[in-house]
């Protein structure tokens, strides 16, 4: 093989590599330069982002949940019970709360998943509402309409003479950091593993993928549950952090902002969801907030999401394709195969 043959593969491999480099420097470095306020948004952002990646999860099989915020509280809700009222040591119980939401999603799944598509969505809005009723409804053990408070947090560490606090929202920035990412390799692996693909068969032909033998109910189960997994692990970070939690936190306008995060972003990319989330906290804080319009945030978001529908119907992840074409000056449209390719033959490149 020629050695331009190589070169183009290292490069390709590369530039992704260093990208990413560079983008984690970046996150290192970033809380030491914003102000108080400004590095607790950043820990709820980094919380965010795992929340809408893990939702995105159970997308891939074709399915939209309006439960999802409801099963980032079972893992905040589980979590601090067991710190709580069990004693058990924080980081074990943020794992055992997210196990506990994907055990309630696998629950809620024999239910939800004789219903498709629409139905499945107000099925899953129903189940949501039912337990989040619950936590109200029952002030032992779940604390009612306030909620569980005093939720303790991760105990802090001494090295020598250096004492790490971890209600420092740096430190526990970089706690989210490390979770976070863990989380995203996990789930990005999950999804290029035959998991993932199967994921996608489900979607797009789920008859063919029943005729050659994949279960595709049991598919969604394990796409569902692998989705509240995390969002419950997001869910359990958001209650060590704030030490306090109710069931409004947790309520049909959460779940609005987080499908509007995951649409605006796109869905047809693993980055797609996060840049949905980064961009729309960036306009939240940097203009909403400047603006003294917060008030109208939801308002506002609507008219986001309406225009990203019309003129963006892929999302903000579909901006650099575009682009890139405009700079590479050819017509925005998907490249058409050449009469070689449609012949079958190889092409020149």
């Amino acid at each position: 093989m020629p050695k331009g043959g190589e070169a183009k593969p290292t490069a390709a491999l590369w530039k992704p590599a260093l990208l990413l480099i560079a983008v984690y420097a970046g996150l290192i470095v970033l809380p030491h330069l914003l102000s108080f306020s400004q590095k607790e948004i950043a820990v709820f952002l980094l919380i965010n982002v795992l929340l809408v990646v893990s939702y995105r999860v159970l997308t891939l099989t074709g399915e939209w949940s309006l439960g999802h915020a409801v099963i980032m509280g079972v893992g905040a809700y589980a979590s601090a019970l067991y710190a709580k009222a069990l004693g058990v040591p924080v980081p074990l119980a943020m794992l055992l709360g997210a196990a506990t939401a994907g055990l309630v999603a696998y629950v809620l799944s024999f239910p939800l998943f004789r219903m498709k598509g629409f139905y499945f969505l107000i099925g899953s809005f129903a189940a949501g509402e039912v337990i989040r009723l619950l936590w109200k409804r029952f002030r032992d053990p779940f604390g009612g309409p306030k909620g569980i408070k005093g939720i303790p947090g991760l105990s802090d560490i001494e090295i020598g003479t250096l004492k790490i606090a971890f209600w420092d929202p740096v430190n526990y920035y970089y706690v989210c950091l490390l979770v976070v990412t863990l989380s995203l390799v996990v789930l990005y692996r999950l999804e290029r593993s035959r998991f993932g693909l199967t994921f996608h068969a489900v979607h797009w032909q789920d008859k063919l993928a029943e005729s050659v033998g994949v279960d595709t109910r049991r598919t969604r189960t394990l796409a569902f549950v692998v989705a509240s997994v995390f969002g419950g692990l997001a869910g359990a970070l958001l209650a060590h952090y704030l030490g306090t939690i109710n069931p409004n936190r947790f309520d049909v306008e959460e779940m609005v902002f987080v499908l509007i995060w995951v649409i605006v972003g796109g869905t047809s990319t693993f980055f797609g969801p996060i840049i949905g989330v980064v961009v729309l906290t960036i306009v939240n804080e940097m203009v909403l907030r400047e603006m003294g319009v917060d008030q109208a945030r939801p308002l506002i978001y609507g008219a986001i999401l309406i225009a990203s529908v019309l003129f963006l119907p892929q999302g903000l992840e579909s901006l650099g394709p575009k682009i890139k074409r405009l700079f590479a000056g050819r017509p925005d449209r998907p490249d058409r195969p050449d009469r070689r390719q449609l012949a079958g033959e190889p092409s020149r490149d």
